[in-house]
């Protein structure tokens, strides 16, 4: 058996396509927490439970409404995200000129209320959702097997992260955007409406972390926890690429499950705590983070 530094290399390759997984996840909701706090100046503590609640939804419409997986991919993102409107226009809009500890504080008791409304329906065991039949099965890539529903999450989260990505920075709805933030006042000299365009782009992230609860869905068991679980290396995937940082949130995301993913193949007992690492050497050499301005 081929091995690298004393490891199998099927072990190898396999703990580097989970961290790919990992990393995908890692990207879309880090990407999600940069676009709203980039465009908004809000730490969104919420953004783990609004991930679980597209799994959720997903879930509900699969089996509730025989609707299924490549739907739910649209229709789910569509109601988190109004429903993210909907806490927006009603809470989150009055914090805006307020420190960021209110807003931190208001969404993480958000979400426990979310949470904790979802665990009392459904309870804390994990509902099952089935991958889709044509992404059943797995290819054969000559050194190792990748399951064919992984390989669409990669894919499909990095085409989504780079079209996230060309929007905001290459494009007129992007520079729209970022001047709302900057030069709100000279923005509605130019007839453009300010607080309904923050309004959308909260919808947006949050709709960003409902759909990759969808993708979710079928790895992971849909319970009401699986937000929580996330949400902290998530943060410090943010912090590592910059508050704010589009670009730094992808590449962080996916370098971080790699790293990740390597870590649990040489030294299993770091894995855990080697992003908090990273996070600490990072913060102690560039506050700002890696793509973070200062």
């Amino acid at each position: 058996m081929t091995t690298i530094l004393g490891v199998p290399t099927v072990a190898l390759y396999g703990q580097l396509m989970l961290g790919l997984v990992n990393g995908a996840f890692y990207a879309m909701l880090s990407l999600g927490l940069a676009v709203i706090f980039g465009m908004m100046n809000v730490i969104n503590f919420a953004h783990g439970a609004q991930f679980m609640m597209g799994a959720f939804v997903a879930w509900m419409l699969l089996n509730w409404a025989g609707i299924g997986y490549w739907a739910a991919l649209l229709l789910a993102p569509l109601v988190v995200g109004a429903l993210g409107i909907v806490l927006e226009r009603l809470m989150i809009s009055k914090l805006y000129r307020l420190d960021h500890l209110y807003g931190l504080l208001l969404t993480f008791g958000l979400a426990l209320v979310i949470e904790g409304t979802f665990r009392n329906f459904f309870g804390s065991s994990g509902l099952p959702y089935q991958i889709p039949r044509e992404l059943q099965g797995a290819m054969n890539l000559g050194f190792m097997f990748l399951p064919n529903y992984r390989g669409w999450v990669i894919v499909a989260s990095l085409a989504l992260c780079l079209l996230t990505w060309f929007v905001i920075e290459k494009t007129k709805l992007g520079a729209y955007l970022r001047a709302a933030v900057e030069r709100p006042e000279l923005v509605r000299a130019f007839g453009v409406n300010v607080p309904r365009m923050i309004t959308l782009t909260y919808g947006f992230g949050v709709g960003l972390a409902a759909l990759a609860g969808v993708l979710a869905a079928p790895i992971y068991s849909v319970n009401p926890n699986m937000g929580s679980n996330l949400i902290i290396v998530v943060f410090a995937v943010v912090v590592i690429g910059g508050m704010g940082s589009i670009l730094g949130s992808v590449v962080t995301g996916f370098g971080l499950g790699l790293i990740e993913g390597l870590t649990k193949v040489f030294w299993p007992e770091a894995s855990a705590t080697v992003i908090f690492i990273i996070m600490a050497i990072v913060l102690l050499v560039r506050p700002a983070g890696l793509f973070g301005r200062a």
